[in-house]
């Protein structure tokens, strides 16, 4: 039996939590070290993976089988294509920096702290989300992926409603009942989504019989496997509700401000930059592979969503006075780029929005870990606070300025050429939509510019007058992140060579080729 690598990337994580959360209390910086060195293990094995795969190969790769419920027709099933490999090697890149930012984020208040295990317990949870986050795009069976989508809720509650946001105006009363309501929003939220999707799933059972990812669409490409046309749409909308609301895609997408306002910056970039990527690749994954003619008819219904999306979420980053709440408007409307990608139903859109997931994940994970970083010197979120900062941090200001530069998605960083695909990709299908997305980026400009304006520059306010600029953990953060955000911009094929073929898989299970050019270039 050859190695199972894929397991060995799950699994590692999983494992590194336990042994994480066992270290005694008062070993607080082992426990940390411990975090780190496994992340950065998985790192590598995930680096493995992305090796190993062969994008010119079959489309499900590495691929692991065994009998697990058979009596249900449950097995254990991983693979994973190319849009599955580039976003495990987001996923285990990002887990050693969200570590790294959060160093010190769960120590106790009282020095010298022995009666309670905040530390081991901060990182333990984390390690256990990339576990989860990493099966989820690795499992092919459906019941095994639903477990996986709906069991990172939990350590994702502990951390947004344990571990919250020290800086706080209000107290740290009015601070616990924040981050509880928080927490339990976004765990009702995603679990109503999720009982949704259940009876999807069991649904699908009903009419397949089995829960095996490739041989339902394997069956349905043959004609060997008939669903209803009724059917079929009331499955795709059951799988496309949880979804949406992980994305999160409005209307659905409220519990995500709240979430991000009361979190660590580091596990906010847990949840929009990992959690949350879940959702969009499960769109691509199996509401297109499973149910494409229904997929086909929500089309149009899902590119408005998207639109309002893009729009809404920009408009409402504008008028933020909430650092963190800028950032979390401002992803909302990057999901709404991504839907919109992924639902354009062309090989440019569906390529752009897999480079986006990626690309946006990395920005985010640059702009709001050195907003936290920030924000821990000043102990405030609000805009307001802050002023004339690049004339004290200058470090801290520019790194700040190149994560807002990718997130208004300036040509020369990653997230201008996945933009640009998506708009182009959905230009040449639905030439009003895309016109109208683009003033999503007009907005983008605005915010992004404005909040590095009133945050950076101008007078220097006496309370950042003595704030330190980045220090050397903070440096080996920001700065990988940067370097990526660069040569992503300037040469993003290794990434795109390897999801382009995954992309013809998914146009193929749709039935879909990309619109002839209007006009037809000159020989």
């Amino acid at each position: 039996m050859s190695f199972p690598l894929l397991t060995a990337t799950a699994v590692l994580p999983a494992v590194g939590a336990v042994a994480t959360a066992a270290v005694p209390a008062a070993r607080r910086t082992a426990a940390k070290w411990l975090a780190l060195l496994v992340s950065l293990a998985t790192l590598v094995l995930a680096i493995v993976v992305m090796v190993r795969f062969d994008p010119g190969g079959a489309r499900y790769q590495l691929t692991e089988s065994h009998a697990w419920i058979s009596d249900f027709g449950v097995r254990y099933e991983l693979g994973v294509d190319g849009i599955a490999v580039v976003l495990i090697a987001l996923t285990a890149l990002l887990m050693p920096f969200i570590i790294l930012a959060g160093w010190n984020d769960a120590d106790p208040l009282e020095t010298g702290s022995k009666r309670w295990r905040p530390t081991q317990g901060f990182f333990a949870l984390i390690l256990a989300v990339e576990a989860m986050v990493i099966i989820s795009f690795e499992a092919t069976d459906v019941f095994l992926f639903y477990i996986f989508f709906e069991a990172m809720l939990i350590p994702m509650y502990f951390l947004i409603g344990g571990f919250g946001d020290r800086a706080h105006a209000q107290g740290e009363k009015a601070a616990s009942t924040q981050r509880s309501y928080a927490a339990v929003k976004f765990l009702l939220y995603n679990l109503v989504g999720g009982l949704i999707m259940l009876a999807a799933v069991i649904g699908l059972y009903t009419v397949a019989g089995n829960f095996s990812l490739a041989e339902i669409a394997q069956a349905r490409a043959n004609g060997t496997l008939h669903m209803a046309t009724s059917t079929e749409r009331w499955l795709f909308l059951g799988f496309f509700f949880a979804f949406a609301v992980k994305a999160p895609l409005w209307p659905l997408h409220t519990w995500l401000p709240n979430a991000m306002q009361e979190s660590t910056a580091p596990v906010a970039v847990l949840i929009t930059a990992v959690v949350d990527k879940v959702g969009t690749f499960a769109m691509l994954r199996f509401c297109l592979q499973l149910f494409p003619e229904a997929s086909k008819w929500a089309t149009p219904t899902i590119l408005v969503l998207a639109l309002i999306s893009i729009i809404y979420g920009a408009l409402l980053a504008v008028g933020q006075r909430d650092i963190k709440r800028l950032v979390a408007y401002a992803s909302i409307s990057h999901f709404g780029f991504i839907i919109l990608g992924i639902f354009a139903m062309t090989s440019q859109g569906q390529s752009g929005a897999t480079l986006y997931m990626v690309n946006h994940g990395i920005s985010t994970a640059a702009l709001m870990l050195v907003a936290g970083f920030l924000i821990s010197r000043r102990g405030s979120r609000l805009i307001a606070d802050y002023g004339g900062v690049q004339k004290v941090a200058p470090v801290l200001a520019g790194t700040f300025l190149i994560g807002g530069l990718a997130t208004l998605s300036l040509p020369g960083l990653a997230p201008f050429v996945s933009e640009f695909l998506v708009l182009v990709g959905t230009f040449t299908r639905y030439p009003a939509i895309g016109i109208i997305a683009t003033f999503g980026i007009v907005l983008a400009a605005l915010y992004t510019l404005v909040l590095y304006q009133r945050t950076m520059t101008g007078p220097v306010k006496p309370a950042v007058s003595a704030m330190p600029d980045l220090k050397a953990r903070e440096l080996l953060v920001v700065t990988p992140l940067i370097v990526l955000l660069i040569f992503l911009g300037v040469y993003p094929k290794p990434v795109t060579d390897i999801v382009n073929p995954a992309v013809k898989q998914t146009m193929s299970d749709v039935h879909k080729t990309d619109p002839k050019p209007a006009v037809e270039a000159a020989k």
